[in-house]
């Protein structure tokens, strides 16, 4: 059974590294990875060589491999290169690419998203969203931190005491919980909201301060929050106003799998922000929490800087890489019996929410 790994167009991650390429050859797989796929990961080819894989370019890969991955999903002109029955392991965000099983499917394809795997707890150790939602809510803080022309800290200094940065974390899911942690041990005073009312004693033992708004809709599906109600949304416009407005810093995480991410910052809020404030909004590629925000942007608003950036994961490729590599390996070995085939029977619920093209 061959796996190849491509060389991303979108993304500095690699599918695998050497560590995980090594234990993958253990098991009985052959690995080919396409030259060069690791620089932006800091791996040369010549580290996948020693961990046992070979180096190939990218068209002996599509005609080889038996399973194919990627963090991000190859151009859909590339589908017909994939032979039949490829099994693909890659993000494809059905609830926002409608059509994509349907292409996927029209060139043989059996693929996986990993974007769909749920949030319960036998599957945490595939869970490739968790993963990177982590290093995106810690690289959101230090990316503000960058940005915001103050301190994050309260100092005292001989010239003056210098109050400690404000900072509004919306959600409190992983990258939110991971957001308020870090912007706390960097000394900010840190508010977070959410709907979900159980998040509060998180927020609470990181040491932000839980806005609660009441109403809300505290169904979970998959590990995810419910859609709200425009009433519901309306009542929280307004008790955020005032907190908004008053954060040097706002990190915004909310997103509703299958639908669009709700607009908790309105162009108001914006505008009625200290100059020099920042925004950096993770559900940029769900449309975005913020009303301004622009996907794969930054801009600046009335002098208050907006970043639209849904993979603040790229900030820390290395570990990310490693991180999604062995999600990667944990999810195959869910996904197939001991002779490395896929599973086609007694199939769960992991493999039957991420399966979303099946030629088998």
């Amino acid at each position: 059974m061959v796996i190849g790994v491509l060389k991303e167009w979108h993304d500095k991650k690699v599918g695998l590294v050497p560590a995980v390429v090594k234990k993958l050859i253990v098991k009985g797989y052959e690995v080919q990875v396409e030259t060069k796929s690791g620089r932006t990961s800091f791996i040369a080819n010549a580290d996948f060589e020693a961990a046992g894989a070979t180096i190939k370019d990218r068209d002996e890969i599509y005609k080889n491999a038996d399973i194919i991955i990627s963090f991000t999903p190859v151009k859909e002109e590339e589908y017909s290169k994939f032979k039949k029955g490829t099994t693909y392991i890659s993000h494809f965000k059905p609830y926002i690419f409608k059509d994509v099983s349907e292409k996927l499917k029209k060139h043989g394809i059996h693929a996986f998203s990993l974007d769909m795997i749920p949030r319960s707890s036998i599957a945490q150790s595939m869970d490739v969203l968790s993963s990177m939602a982590s290093i995106a809510g810690y690289k959101a803080v230090l990316r503000a931190a960058d940005l915001l022309p103050r301190y994050f800290p309260m100092l005292i200094t001989s010239a003056g005491s210098i109050k400690p940065a404000k900072v509004l974390v919306i959600g409190a899911g992983v990258a939110g919980l991971q957001a308020i942690a870090t912007a706390k041990r960097i000394g900010a005073i840190v508010e977070a909201v959410d709907t979900r009312l159980e998040t509060e004693e998180e927020v609470k033992s990181l040491g932000g301060k839980f806005l609660k708004v009441e109403g809300a809709n505290q169904a979970i599906k998959n590990g995810y929050g419910a859609e709200q109600s425009e009433e519901f949304m309306q009542k929280q416009r307004e008790m955020m106003f005032s907190h908004v407005t008053d954060a040097d810093v706002v990190i915004c995480t909310a997103t509703v799998r299958s639908t669009k991410a709700p607009i908790i910052v309105t162009k108001e809020m914006v505008e009625n922000m200290r100059r020099g404030s920042v925004i950096i909004d993770l559900a940029s590629d769900a449309g975005g929490n913020c009303e301004l925000t622009e996907d794969e942007k930054t801009i600046v608003h009335n002098y208050v800087h907006i970043v639209g950036d849904s993979n603040l994961s790229d900030a820390a490729v290395v570990d990310a890489s490693t991180l999604f590599a062995n999600n990667v390996f944990n999810f195959l070995n869910h996904i197939s019996d001991d002779d490395l085939k896929l599973k086609t029977e007694n199939q769960d619920e992991i493999y039957t929410s991420s399966c979303i093209t099946s030629v088998v």
